[in-house]
């Protein structure tokens, strides 16, 4: 199993930068992908980006250029720098783990998600 856990969010103005972290309850080596999702109100859950355990990085179009995903290995702690934000990016974050089985099985665990608000 994982647990999750999230902060970092608050309220930005559009153009602001805010950074969210992760810390997971084991080491981030054993977890095959972690990555952040975001909901925002009337939506579907998106992926926003994540990291495989060999370091492969995975951006949503949107926020290519503006987001950054990277970890810490010895805090086993999952970041994601978020610059130049929009009122678009407005969403409750939440940080996710997959673990694959020998037989291929997916489980995801997930945290219990961060508020942004990119509001002037």
């Amino acid at each position: 199993q994982v647990q999750l856990v999230e902060s970092g969010g608050g309220l930005v103005q559009p153009g602001g930068s805010l950074r969210l972290s992760c810390a997971a309850s084991r080491s981030i080596f054993s977890i095959n992908v972690m990555g952040w999702y975001r909901q925002a109100p009337g939506k579907q859950r998106e992926l926003v980006a994540d990291i495989t355990s060999g370091g492969s990085r995975n951006y949503e179009d949107s926020v290519k250029g503006r987001f950054t995903i990277s970890r810490d290995i010895v805090k086993n702690t999952v970041y994601l720098q978020m610059n130049s934000l929009k009122a678009e990016d407005t969403a409750v974050y939440y940080c996710n783990a997959v673990l694959v089985s020998g037989s291929g099985g997916r489980i995801n665990y997930w945290g219990k998600g961060t508020l942004v608000t990119v509001s002037s």
